[in-house]
């Protein structure tokens, strides 16, 4: 093994090894209540875009994962992304999806609906949580126990994955939206404000996937 292979490992093992120690600090929760048999992280994703729904994601990890890379959804790649679901789909105890559509917003408004789509996931979950490791909020109307953490998509690999996941599956939708309803953009801002999609908004007018509440400025 000549010197250059030999850096190019040594730099290899220190990235793997610097992330085996972010991952042991994002497990911090997990380990404070791992008395807890089933730990549930609670994440949702599109609480501010004009168009689109709120999607909540419920995920139970194993407790003996070796899932690395874990981390608040915004500061992956999308390719990132796409991978960490497909692990976590294919190694997760249970995950659950829950979503609340433009016109439940428009009708009970994003707090609301957003907790609704939480309480939704936690429903799908093929397995009932013990506790839930939810992302700076408490949940109305859940009897478990809950642990709001701030910042908890960036201080939990629970909420993290729940966060990874309701991330993916609100931009795949978004993404077949763009084919159904051109003109705004939506494969690429995902719904939410961008120059472009108010000029698509002025131009073409509201589609059924806008929250009226959220454009009222706008049209």
């Amino acid at each position: 093994m000549n010197k250059r292979e030999e850096e190019r490992l040594r730099k290899k093992q220190e990235k793997l090894e610097k992330e085996l120690a972010r991952t042991e600090t994002m497990s911090v929760y997990e380990r404070k209540y791992a008395d807890y048999q089933a730990i549930c992280g609670i994440d949702e994703v599109g609480r501010g875009p004009f168009a689109g729904p709120v999607v909540a994601g419920a995920v139970i990890l194993p407790k003996d994962h070796t899932i690395l890379y874990l981390n608040d959804s915004k500061k992956l790649s999308e390719k990132k992304r796409e991978e960490l679901y497909q692990v976590i789909m294919e190694q997760a105890v249970a995950v659950g999806i829950g979503m609340a559509g433009p016109e439940r917003i428009d009708e009970i408004n994003i707090l609301q609906a957003t907790y609704e789509a939480m309480r939704m996931a936690i429903e799908e979950l093929a397995v009932e949580p013990d506790i839930l490791l939810n992302d700076a909020v408490t949940i109305p109307g859940v009897d478990k126990k809950q642990v709001p953490i701030v910042k908890g998509d960036a201080q939990s690999v629970s909420i993290a994955a729940a966060s990874i996941v309701a991330k993916v599956t609100r931009d795949r939708l978004m993404q077949e939206y763009e084919t159904i309803f051109p003109g705004y953009g939506f494969a690429s801002n995902k719904g939410y404000g961008t120059k472009a999609h108010i000029e698509g908004l002025r131009k073409l007018g509201p589609t059924p996937i806008h929250r009226r509440s959220f454009i009222s400025n706008y049209i």
